[in-house]
């Protein structure tokens, strides 16, 4: 089993503007000049630009390493030699950085991942390092592929799962990943929307959404094709259960299930001769699901285990890398995790995160005990005065526990602060600790920043998460006031001189905010937010339909039309008072641009003054550091001048990027001139 962040599949698909007054802008100023006497104005550049080096990773045989960093401007995959001063980048993309990529198992291969402007239709490519050569695997236009397998037995191989035939359901198909050639092993017509293979290469496990939103899975041993029924779980627990993967003797198969306690544990199931089977629970937390696991490269089995309440918590399962945990523990500050490991298990390489400062490589060598300090990701972060972050655990009116985290400007005193709140997007994810690039930027600006994992976020059970279920604009929401009312009763944030910020989903909360609450927030941004629920649901990518009957249960259905009404901004547009600015990428296929678009032809329709940027070559977010750092410089203006924070000028941000600015460039200060 690959060592991977366990993520379970329906989690992985998925007017006027009144015055501020006064006496308000006063305070929030003083305070704006309080930061500056603590901190130097941080650009946006070192935030948001590209990180030195990132998600480095060991060489099967533990000789080289490869991590992400820039070329010519662009992050691309580089590889070099442990020891060796010999770094080169062994890909060449252009224009649209590398996110994702992988070491083959034949040692001699890069395989990464790639789409088009942010569509998502990714294609898979292998680069040969010896003459930097590339084999385009999955050549189809308008198709995505993702990775179902790797494995040592075969290092010129992987399986993918690509939608090809039927743009609904993905096929799973075998690629020789130094000729291309591929040959199908599983057709799928039944609407299955994840697939588990063992280390034969065998699909062996199938997974799909039942029509009242739960999961099914069939299994086949691995000699036949006789498929037979598995495992269900109802909606209850679908979101915090799932199978994992087997063990590479292919005889015991991993699984995060939740129907036995509130909060989603391992477990294993081990088979007899005639298909059978017992499940055995390794490990569970009482108030935190399965997050996080580590797998012996020889075995496949699971070493240790971790879960996510306010903090990373590690179980040890097997004793043979206590000694080595114990003393990564001992070697820096932080939260680690081990991003890579040898196939012989001698060398890996580790990540410790803080909350206020960059990311720290090191390469520990299990044979000696040593490890090797390589760099931080972004070494311009290395004496920058920067901002810690404090859980905080706040109660919503209906007293569930919401886990949240508060950054404040370093060394001013947080009291009475402009505050922004940020929500995260999913809505089925949750916000962690650690270093937050918009955490420390907003900081460094002035404003105290409070995210918040509202019923149904994911990794605190299957309770806090079935409470989210119809709740978009309702209780989700209302969780979200309850926190600035906490931070307003703390003395942490000025009542008059909150904003609401977020992307995806909480775009979606920050058009809510702005017309189901529209005293509560001085200012919104919503980035690629859903206005309206049903034209979301009636656009979503064709090859989300397996997973459609999730959306029907826990958002709503699409034959609830004066539901989604209820539930949509769009159809209260007329409630906006404060300002609004959206961001959208054209092409992404989730949160369509008619999305952002029609809510801004339903303000110019009413005379509300928005500003709406666009940007051609984007998606679901802004990839390109160029596009980041334009929309990032629009919003840090925009909220100075409705907030009082500092803010950089725009100078060239906007000229160096691909943002249009088709309403409102004249609402932010600098705006219009950086855009003309």
């Amino acid at each position: 089993m690959l060592r991977t962040r366990v993520l379970q599949p329906l989690a992985m698909l998925l007017a006027a503007i009144t015055s501020t007054g006064l006496m308000t802008m006063q305070d929030t100023h003083a305070a704006a000049d309080a930061v500056a006497q603590h901190a130097d104005l941080i650009p946006r550049e070192i935030f948001f630009g590209n990180p030195d080096r990132a998600s480095v990773t060991v060489s099967p045989d533990g000789s080289r390493l490869a991590y992400l960093a820039p070329h010519e401007g662009v992050m691309n995959v580089w590889v070099q030699s442990i020891g060796e001063d010999d770094a080169r980048p062994v890909t060449r993309s252009e224009q649209r950085p590398i996110r994702t990529f992988f070491w083959a198992y034949n040692n001699e291969q890069i395989i990464y991942a790639q789409d088009k402007g942010g569509d998502e239709n990714w294609r898979l490519y292998a680069v040969n390092l010896s003459d930097l050569e590339e084999v385009d695997l999955t050549p189809f236009e308008g198709v995505q592929a993702r990775v179902v397998a790797t494995d040592r037995k075969f290092p010129d191989e992987i399986l993918a799962a690509v939608n090809n035939r039927v743009p609904q359901f993905h096929d799973v198909i075998r690629i020789n990943t130094r000729t291309g050639e591929r040959e199908t092993v599983f057709e799928n017509d039944d609407g299955w929307a994840s697939f588990i293979a063992d280390s034969d290469f065998a699909v062996r496990v199938v997974t799909r959404v039942t029509p009242d939103g739960g999961l099914e899975s069939m299994i086949r041993d691995s000699n036949d094709d006789v498929w037979r029924d598995f495992l269900r779980w109802s909606m209850e627990d679908s979101m915090t259960s799932s199978p994992l993967g087997f063990a590479r003797d292919n005889k015991t198969l991993y699984l995060s299930d939740s129907r036995r306690a509130d909060t989603a544990g391992l477990y294993e199931a081990t088979f007899d001769e005639e298909g059978e089977f017992d499940t055995n629970l390794l490990a569970r937390h009482d108030r935190a699901d399965l997050d996080d696991g580590e797998w012996d490269p020889e075995t496949g089995r699971p070493q240790a285990v971790a879960f996510e309440y306010d903090r990373v918590e590690w179980k040890i399962l097997d004793d043979t890398i206590e000694e080595d945990w114990q003393f990564l523990h001992e070697l820096e500050d932080g939260d680690f995790s081990i991003t890579s490991r040898s196939l012989d298990d001698r060398v890996w390489t580790v990540a410790f995160i803080v909350d206020d400062g960059p990311v720290q490589y090191y390469l520990y060598d299990r044979s000696n005990g040593q490890a090797e300090f390589l760099f931080t990701n972004r070494t311009a972060l290395e004496d920058k005065t920067l901002a810690s972050m404090k859980p905080v655990v706040i109660e919503s009116r209906d007293g569930l526990d919401l886990v949240s985290y508060l950054t404040t400007p370093p060394g001013v005193e947080a009291g009475n602060l402009p505050m922004v709140l940020l929500v995260h997007g999913g809505p089925w994810a949750r916000d962690s600790w650690g270093y937050n690039p918009v955490h420390q930027w907003l900081a460094n600006r002035g404003y105290a920043v409070l995210s918040v994992n509202f019923r149904g976020s994911t990794g605190f059970g299957k309770s806090f998460v079935n409470a989210g279920n119809r709740e978009w604009s309702g209780k989700m929401h209302d969780d979200l006031i309850d926190a600035v009312e906490w931070a307003v009763g703390q003395g942490v944030a000025n009542e008059d001189q909150v904003a609401i910020m977020g992307g995806s989903y909480g775009g979606y909360a920050t058009l809510v905010g702005m017309t189901f609450t529209p005293e509560v927030f001085a200012a919104g941004v919503s980035i690629v937010g859903p206005s309206h629920v049903r034209t979301l649901l009636e656009s979503i990518p064709p090859y989300w339909e397996p997973v459609k009957a999730m959306f029907d249960a826990r958002v709503g259905s699409l034959d609830e039309e004066e539901y989604l009404d209820e539930i949509s901004p769009l159809n209260r547009v007329e409630e906006i008072r404060r300002p609004l600015l959206i961001g959208q990428g054209a092409n992404d296929p989730r949160v369509k641009e008619s999305e952002s678009e029609q809510i801004v032809t339903a303000m110019q329709e009413r005379n509300i003054p928005v500003t709406y940027v666009l940007f051609p070559d984007e998606g679901h977010g802004f990839a390109r550091p160029e596009n980041s750092i334009a929309f990032w410089a629009v919003t840090e203006a925009f909220l100075a001048e409705h907030l009082g924070g500092r803010y950089e000028p725009l100078d060239e941000a906007i000229g160096a990027s691909s943002a249009t600015v088709p309403e409102g460039a004249e609402l932010v200060p600098g705006l219009k001139d950086a855009a003309d």
